[in-house]
């Protein structure tokens, strides 16, 4: 009789890789990468620099910007095709998101600038989803 596991086992050393096929959640996931490490970077520099807590939301709105363009850039690559409306849609997804969750922690409303940072988050993320067609694949 042979063993159990030998009925099983291959000569070949493969490894199984996850592949996320949805442009919209895989977008979702990087700029959450991103705005998780450009709030560390926040707060570094808000702890060990010179940054007063008065610049906050100035350098909040740009973390928030640029979390959207690198989402919306890896929406417009997944996708292949209409970037802008990918990375435009995972911007505005991201902006809910955030609202969504600053008003589950903190009890903050829709303001001004909250529009302004879905706004922002919009537009970074369909400029990300144009320029993330338009990069060649590897």
């Amino acid at each position: 009789m042979k063993p159990i596991n030998s009925a099983h086992s291959t000569s070949k050393n493969t490894s199984s890789k996850v592949q996320i096929t949805s442009p919209m959640f895989s977008g979702i996931l990087y700029a959450a990468i991103w705005l998780a490490v450009g709030a560390l970077l926040l707060s570094a520099l808000l702890r060990f620099g010179s940054m007063q807590e008065n610049q906050l939301p100035l350098y909040s709105l740009l973390v928030h910007g640029l979390s959207a363009l690198a989402g919306g850039f890896i929406a417009g690559k997944r996708s292949g095709s209409r970037g802008w409306y990918y990375g435009g849609m995972l911007g505005v997804l991201y902006g809910l998101l955030v609202l969504l969750i600053s008003f589950l922690a903190s009890n903050i409303g829709i303001s001004g600038r909250t529009m302004a940072m879905i706004g922002e988050s919009f537009l970074c993320g369909a400029f990300g989803g144009m320029i993330g067609v338009n990069a060649k694949r590897s």
